[in-house]
């Protein structure tokens, strides 16, 4: 019997993606747990875990994935080095229309390529069944602290990328000494788990929202922000989550009192364009918008934060936004303007802990059902090009990506 010979791609987006979605040890357990599959690892000087890492565990080392049936990546994979027919699981980065990966979708299909979206993976609940998001929220957060400090000269911490995991990054955490300040979380899932976890490591305690709006603090605090929390209905029914999440439009913001209050805005929260934005620039202007330092971990470029021009990146992780023009500034320039951390790839900066995380979800959770008649449509319903069409669940993006 033949078996599946499953890929583990060299990364080749620029800039350099050091994680890996399947390490050494998963790369054996996969082999032990499913007898029918083969890993083959493509040579790259990139990864946090070396080729010899996976030599030593006897892995075969190729050059070329083009013997490969399925190939496992983390972010996009250049179009140039797409090979025909086979199918591919990466991070797309279409699902939104977002303009700038069109190219991309158009040689998924031209190609011919089955390509399987990580983003659109979830179980029978809706429920996305792998994702880096908890690494986002941690490094979103310990940057948004980095950065506040940076901006008002308080401490100094090492960037989590020179750290080499997060135990290493939490040695860090005592030499945050913070003002009695405000900060405001958004989101309630893995990012903003993430991103609290830092904080009650920093010693920033929990309150509710209305007491962050209304109480006085000797100490640093924040506040989690659900939906219902800053986004009002338009006829001012009571906030119904369902309604909000199936007409985004019948709502708008109501977060600017938190503006007023908080310094630091850590956004990990999923937004969809038909959602109101948390503020406008014209609010930014305002004298009492207080909002200095905003760690953009959604990363959506004009999307839900205004201010969020451009994404930042792991070597230059600030740039500043001045309101009153609505240009993009140096760091830490000027006191009026917001200090913004947008860099979109977050996980990187911690790989090792980041790629053990994903690759135990990908073994556990989507694996067996590669590996079997996949009864639940958990490949099948996050499948989004095959045979060179749109998938029924994606065929709204085909007059985007054909251009009509």
């Amino acid at each position: 019997m033949m078996k599946i010979k499953v890929g583990i791609i060299k990364e080749g987006k620029v800039p350099i993606d050091k994680r890996v979605p399947i390490t050494p040890d998963q790369a054996l357990e996969i082999q032990a747990k499913f007898p029918n599959v083969e890993v083959l690892v493509q040579r790259s000087d990139v990864r946090c875990f070396p080729d010899a890492a996976y030599e030593e565990k006897g892995l075969k080392m190729v050059d070329s994935m083009d013997m490969c049936d399925i190939i496992f990546g983390v972010k996009e994979v250049p179009m140039a080095q797409l090979i025909p027919g086979k199918t591919y699981f990466f991070f797309s980065h279409t699902i939104k229309k977002q303009e700038y990966n069109k190219p991309l979708l158009k040689a998924l299909l031209e190609k011919k390529i089955k390509m399987v979206d990580y983003e659109t993976l979830t179980d029978e609940n809706g429920q996305r069944v792998i994702a880096f998001g908890r690494w986002a929220g941690i490094v979103g957060a310990y940057n948004a602290i980095w950065t506040y400090g940076k901006r008002y000269n308080l401490y100094h911490l090492r960037r989590a990328h020179e750290c080499f995991d997060l135990e290493d990054l939490k040695t860090e955490f005592a030499k945050v000494k913070l003002p009695p300040i405000k900060m405001v979380v958004t989101g309630g899932g893995r990012v903003a788990k993430g991103a609290m976890e830092v904080l009650v490591g920093m010693n920033v305690r929990k309150v509710t929202p209305a007491a962050l709006l209304t109480q006085s603090f000797d100490f640093p605090v924040f506040a989690q922000l659900n939906s219902r929390d800053y986004n009002a209905h338009n006829e001012g029914k009571e906030f119904n989550r369902g309604e909000f999440y199936s007409h985004a439009e019948n709502f708008h913001s109501d977060f600017l009192k938190y503006a007023k209050v908080a310094e630091i805005l850590i956004a990990a929260a999923f937004w969809e364009p038909k959602a109101p934005t948390l503020f406008t620039r014209e609010d930014a202007t305002k004298n009492d918008f207080c909002l200095r330092v905003i760690a953009d971990i959604t990363c959506d470029i004009e999307g839900s934060i205004p201010s969020t021009k451009r994404p930042s990146t792991i070597d230059e992780p600030v740039y500043d936004y001045d309101p009153t023009q609505d240009e993009i500034m140096p760091e830490f320039s000027e006191e009026g303007n917001i200090s913004m951390m947008a860099v979109d790839n977050l996980p990187c900066e911690l790989p090792r802990d980041a790629s053990m995380d994903f690759g135990n979800m990908l073994v556990k959770n989507v694996l067996p059902h590669l590996f079997s008649n996949d009864e639940f449509r958990i490949i099948q319903d996050a499948t989004i090009t095959e045979d060179g069409k749109l998938t029924s669940r994606y065929q709204y993006l085909k007059e985007w990506v054909e251009g009509r």
